[in-house]
């Protein structure tokens, strides 16, 4: 069965339409393109402000104008991740399928953070039976790297009563709180030198991770394949001298890094003992993470001798810092049951350019003095091992309003549908609310979506059944909205 012939179709055929569209974060000029020829096609007024943010409008159904006006909200851009990392998301389409009850790609992101919540607001606008008020569906650019549309969205889009952002991943669940977050860039400065020609070299790699979103998936303890191959390193290092060359790992700050790689030498009397000692950690690491980790590979190589190796002392100081480095959950909340309240995710380690290795790492945390409390300690970790830092602008949390009037109207709907009363939740991760309520503190505001898993990741998969639940319930929800006065 194809995606788009699954129910409800008017949402899944147009999701099929948008996984074609390559859609990297801070590249959304396809995806920008396709919506407002969406919008000229169907007879919608849109505009779109200088960030690059897409606004499209419609009128209330004859009777419902003096409802209040909904906002519906969903990003454009998508993370990209591929098994194979020569995957091109700039100019590629990705390839959705279906599998038993769900849809996922062929080795990448499938692209549902944000794909479903756009396609279901691009149904409402064209869906001809729905009894609605005022709907304005606005569309953000570079959620996943930095919010920056929410940052930037020009004073003249956001006009409306309600806001309902379609950005959640749990069936049942309706989001009413967020994490506020901000990353912490920590900069290595090396000098080269000349790479020992007594000393056999080798690739050792971390591979086929789990991975998953920074915030949603932290708590579950997974790999995280920047510590592993510094933990390796780290003990190899305690035994022999090592010549460092390479080191890479990891690509998005908010995505757990899934594969880590470095290249490095050994004099060449000790280059059996670290095949041996290679083995012996795999099968560590395998034991350690039995189950979490099913599908990870470390495995090492014999290379050519590089062009040069980094000097001893930054090479030492990069290897302890990463392998010391906080990562994880930090502390639980004391107001919600199961909700991680402060986390921090050494998110990817760079060569960069003019001989620096860069590694960027990314806090997230409902309270926001701790969120500078556990950036701050970052900061102090790789100040100590000899690197520059910056922190990010970050971006706000989202108090929760259990008073919230479309929170209740949103909860109704779903026990009216399916006789189920939805859970009242925070997420971790990051939303756009935050935001939002910061420039507009008379929005209402919910967060609810299909259930996904795995995303940020090329495991990601969406629940096909809990597609057409979490639809209804947007639309009862917008009818009974109707029959409200401003």
């Amino acid at each position: 069965m194809k995606v788009s012939e699954l129910k409800p179709t008017q949402v899944f055929s147009i999701f099929e339409e948008i996984t074609k569209i390559p859609r990297p974060s801070k590249k959304e000029d396809k995806i920008r393109a396709y919506l407002l020829d969406f919008a000229e096609k169907h007879g919608l007024k849109a505009k779109t402000d200088k960030i690059g943010n897409v606004l499209i409008s419609k009128p209330a159904t004859p009777g419902h104008e003096n409802a209040p006006t909904v906002i519906l909200q969903g990003h454009m851009d998508m993370v990209c991740e591929a098994n194979d990392k020569t995957f091109d998301f700039n100019n590629t389409p990705i390839t959705a399928v279906v599998d038993g009850d769900w849809v996922r790609a062929e080795g990448t992101t499938l692209g549902a953070d944000n794909g479903i919540g756009v396609a279901a607001s691009l149904a409402i606008l064209t869906d001809p039976d729905l009894v609605h008020g005022p709907i304005d569906a606005l569309f953000t650019m570079d959620e996943e790297t930095g919010m920056t549309g929410a940052f930037n969205i020009g004073e003249d889009m956001l006009n409306g009563d309600m806001l309902l952002n379609l950005d959640s991943e749990d069936d049942a669940e309706i989001f009413v709180g967020c994490a506020g977050g901000v990353d912490t860039v920590c900069t290595f400065h090396y000098k080269r030198s000349f790479a020992p020609k007594d000393f056999q070299y080798f690739k050792v790699a971390i591979e086929k991770g789990q991975g998953g979103h920074s915030g949603g998936d932290i708590h579950l303890g997974r790999a995280n394949a920047n510590k592993l191959l510094a933990r390796f390193l780290f003990d190899l290092s305690k035994k022999y001298e090592i010549a460092l060359s390479e080191i890479d790992g990891g690509n998005l700050r908010n995505a757990i890094p899934r594969a880590a790689h470095a290249v490095f030498g050994v004099h060449t009397n000790h280059k059996e003992a670290v095949r041996v000692a290679l083995n012996e950690y795999a099968a560590t690491i395998e034991a350690e993470y039995k189950d979490l980790e099913p599908t990870l590979e470390i495995k090492m190589e014999s290379v050519e001798v590089p062009d040069f190796s980094i000097d001893d002392t930054t090479a030492h100081n990069i290897v302890r810092a990463v392998y010391s480095a906080p990562h994880g959950v930090v502390s639980m909340s004391r107001d919600i049951e199961g909700l991680v309240e402060t986390s921090t995710n050494l998110a990817s380690v760079k060569m960069g350019q003019d001989n620096t290795v860069v590694v960027t790492t990314s806090q997230r945390s409902s309270v926001d003095s701790r969120k500078w409390d556990i950036a701050n300690q970052v900061e102090a970790h790789f100040l100590l091992a000899g690197a520059e830092v910056q922190h990010g602008e970050g971006y706000p949390g989202w108090q929760p309003n259990m008073e919230s009037p479309i929170m209740q109207i949103a909860r109704d709907a779903y026990k009216e549908l399916y006789d189920v009363t939805p859970k009242i939740m925070a997420i971790h991760a990051g939303l756009e609310c935050g935001l939002f309520l910061e420039k507009y503190p008379h929005l209402d505001m919910v967060s609810f979506g299909p259930t996904l898993r795995d995303v940020h990741s090329p495991s990601e998969r969406m629940y096909i059944p809990a597609v057409e639940r979490f639809y209804e319930q947007l639309k009862l929800t917008l009818r009974k909205v109707a029959d409200l006065k401003k």
